[in-house]
């Protein structure tokens, strides 16, 4: 593998961590749904051991949860290149919540700060492209 390879495969895979949180502020669960393997694992920050898995379920999950305006805000962003088709990365997540003003304007910051966690992917090529294979979130401070 070149040089060239490698950091192609590690901003393939930071922009699938990008793009997850611009989606899922965005509700587009199906979009998020097609970012995983059809086997791909994911826990949520706030539900560490209680993974979801395949696609059918990851749909179920994110349809379920009730509506809710967010932020998500990725930082400390790490992609690590194991071989050809497969990568792992480490990132941090910053969750802003808030409700919608009655007046139509911006949303109202939630009460508290912000919620901070980590994610830890896994990654896998496949005929789509690059994927998460796994997703596992870590809340870093008690909410």
């Amino acid at each position: 593998m070149t040089p060239d390879d490698r950091r192609a495969i590690e901003a393939d895979c930071a922009r699938l961590i990008h793009h997850y949180a611009n989606l899922t502020d965005a509700h587009d669960w199906a979009a998020i749904v097609a970012l995983y393997t059809e086997d791909g694992l994911m826990t949520r920050p706030t539900a560490p051991d209680a993974p979801i898995v395949g696609r059918k379920a990851l749909m179920e999950a994110f349809t379920a949860r009730p509506p809710r305006i967010s932020q998500h805000v990725c930082a400390n962003v790490v992609v690590d290149v194991i071989s050809e088709t497969e990568a792992a990365a480490f990132s941090v997540i910053l969750l802003f919540t808030g409700t919608a003003a009655d007046d139509g304007g911006l949303p109202i910051k939630g009460e508290g700060g912000p919620l901070i966690g980590t994610y830890k992917d896994k990654f896998r090529k496949t005929a789509e492209g690059w994927r998460f294979a796994e997703r596992r979130g870590a809340l870093s401070f008690r909410p």
